[in-house]
């Protein structure tokens, strides 16, 4: 019965006690006055102070972006409107780049750089790169073939053009290069070694080897190390920007090993566009070199467990 009274009785929340439920006078009502800027007293501001405004945030933004890309060694170019990544110390080896024309890439992640072309052809025609891939580790990046041997660890595409720049790692193939003495290498064992692994089609090795055409293959020092540097055909199938059966992309292509690895840039365009693009991409492949590496440096053989 007791149980019953109790539950009987209007149950009042402790959180909220009814006399601060009461509604205020209108005394006790004071209004809250907020401090503001000076152009807040009033409701109506100038077209004139709003377009002040606005210019002084975006300059204020700029400012600060720019010093901040000026500290960690960028340069601006004040005509163009755009950031291009330039050479600032002649000691790490990283040739100058002419920002009009050319821009710097820099992977600290797999210690490499080279340069891409911006604009093509006498009347400078800008191209339109985007970065499909930004570097990453050997062990997260995307295999080019089912045995995932060769990865592309950076890439950068133009669709309106049918460009791309990229850049492998992956171990040499025992099948075409001796891997106890990389004196021994030849320029175009090394094409044969890289292409072979980069093939995406499930084939035997020498189905691989028979679709690719290897035009020329060279070797040169550079810095005291071997780099190879090789030309090269593979058939493909046909696109709104060339039709018919014979359709090629034309490449070219320059390999470096460091720790038993192969670092390989790769340029490529459509056969039909070589003439435009042949002598900007030889440029690009020119321009890679192996550098220093620095703390950012993760070695292809460390952590291969690791995907992200």
């Amino acid at each position: 019965m007791a149980m019953a009274m109790h539950l009987a009785q209007p149950w009042t929340s402790p959180s909220f006690p009814r006399e601060s439920l009461r509604p205020k006078s209108a005394k006790e009502r004071q209004p809250v006055k907020l401090q503001c800027r000076p152009r807040c007293d009033n409701h109506e501001t100038s077209e004139s102070e709003t377009q002040l405004l606005r210019v002084s945030t975006m300059s204020s933004r700029r400012n600060a972006l720019v010093t901040g890309l000026v500290a960690a060694g960028v340069a601006v170019h004040p005509f163009l409107g755009v950031f291009q990544a330039v050479a600032a110390d002649e000691s790490t080896g990283v040739p100058a780049v002419d920002e009009k024309q050319r821009a710097l890439q820099e992977d600290e992640i797999n210690s490499y750089t080279y340069t891409y072309p911006l604009t093509v052809g006498d009347q400078g025609k800008k191209l339109s790169w985007v970065e499909s891939r930004k570097p990453e580790r050997y062990s997260s990046a995307a295999p080019l073939s089912p045995d995932a041997r060769q990865r592309i660890v950076s890439e950068r595409i133009d669709l309106n053009n049918n460009l791309v720049i990229s850049v492998s790692v992956g171990p040499p193939n025992s099948t075409f290069l001796n891997l106890n003495d990389s004196t021994t290498w030849e320029a175009k064992a090394v094409a044969q070694s890289v292409l072979a692994d980069k093939s995406t089609a499930r084939m035997t090795m020498g189905q691989r080897v028979a679709e690719v055409q290897i035009l020329n293959a060279h070797k040169e020092e550079v810095d005291g190390a071997p780099y190879w540097y090789y030309e090269y055909l593979v058939q493909k199938s046909p696109t709104i920007l060339q039709g018919g059966v014979d359709v090629y992309r034309h490449s070219v292509a320059v390999s470096a090993e460091r720790e038993g690895y192969l670092y390989s840039l790769n340029a490529s365009t459509l056969d039909s566009r070589w003439d435009m693009m042949g002598p900007a991409f030889t440029e690009t492949i020119k321009s890679f070199h192996m550098t220093p590496p620095t703390q950012e440096y993760v070695p292809p053989y460390k952590d291969p467990w690791r995907f992200w």
